[in-house]
């Protein structure tokens, strides 16, 4: 039984691949979570990766995933302290490590770097679909 925490690149991998959580294991991300997803869906339909059909297609899987979203008072406090443990210019990936700091088993994510120098389990989107 495993708390993942997913950032937005592993909420577009998990959702392509139609995943489903292993019995007792669980998806949890910031609330800021459906913006970056739309944000890198909308990026991706600009830059002609996509087209507009299948990026609205992905936005409507990702709904689907049975992430449970929080952003509370506590969570914005650890995000900002981790900001600036770390010299993040922002808070957004902060808070997806201040999640995993607090219910997290691992940090799901395609873009490890984003996380760089974090103290947190990282995974891929690549590992949750083989397990």
């Amino acid at each position: 039984m495993a708390q993942y925490v997913i950032d937005a690149s592993a909420a577009i991998e998990l959702a392509e691949a139609g995943y489903v959580p292993a019995a007792g294991d669980s998806l949890m991300a910031p609330t800021l979570l459906r913006s970056e997803v739309l944000a890198l869906l909308r990026r991706s339909v600009v830059s002609g990766e996509r087209d507009d059909l299948a990026a609205r297609t992905l936005i409507a899987a990702v709904d689907r995933l049975p992430i449970r979203l929080l952003g509370d008072r506590v969570l914005r406090k650890t995000a900002w302290r981790i900001a600036a443990e770390l010299d993040l210019p922002d808070t957004c990936a902060a808070e997806y490590l201040a999640l995993t700091v607090l219910h997290g088993d691992a940090l799901v994510t395609d873009v490890p770097d984003a996380y760089a120098g974090a103290s947190v389990a990282l995974r891929t989107g690549a590992d949750l679909l083989r397990s």
